[in-house]
């Protein structure tokens, strides 16, 4: 059936649910298995009160110890499984467009994502990443709630 899943996470509670969804189906099919998180660049306008806060060179820090400690969580969780994975940290101001790229540079027939990251202000001004995954990728896309 799945032979290469990406996992998408963001490192919130509702993604870790999406991580042990993803990471159970791959060891059920002997999957190979890839874990992606995306991490935004810096915007001098921004509304996300990380960036409203920061330094270019601060936020850039905080998004990569983010992004180490949402692989290393998500890793665990496959390695707990017996399953070795990929681990994928992108810089990207448009995640889902990211997510749709490596699942298809790595060959994925399946891409795993938590129905909400995302919230707030965000959320409402650019929509869910998760939608606009689904709603631009040729490859199927397991919600998971």
């Amino acid at each position: 059936m799945y032979q290469n899943i990406l996992i998408a996470t963001d490192g919130s509670s509702l993604a870790a649910r999406a991580v042990d969804h993803g990471v159970n189906l791959a060891k059920t099919l002997g999957a190979k298995l890839f874990l992606l998180t995306v991490t935004e660049p810096f915007h001098v306008f921004a509304v996300d009160v990380e960036q409203v806060e920061e330094t270019p060179a601060s936020f850039k820090q905080h998004m990569k110890k983010q992004a180490e400690r949402t692989l290393t969580e998500a890793s665990a969780v496959a390695a707990g499984a017996g399953i070795e994975a990929t681990i994928i940290h992108l810089e990207d101001s448009a995640p889902y467009q990211a997510i749709i790229r490596t699942a298809e540079n790595q060959r994925c027939d399946l891409i795993v994502m938590a129905s909400h990251g995302r919230g707030g202000v965000s959320a409402l001004l650019l929509g869910s990443e998760t939608m606009k995954v689904l709603s631009h990728s040729k490859i199927p896309v397991l919600v998971v709630r």
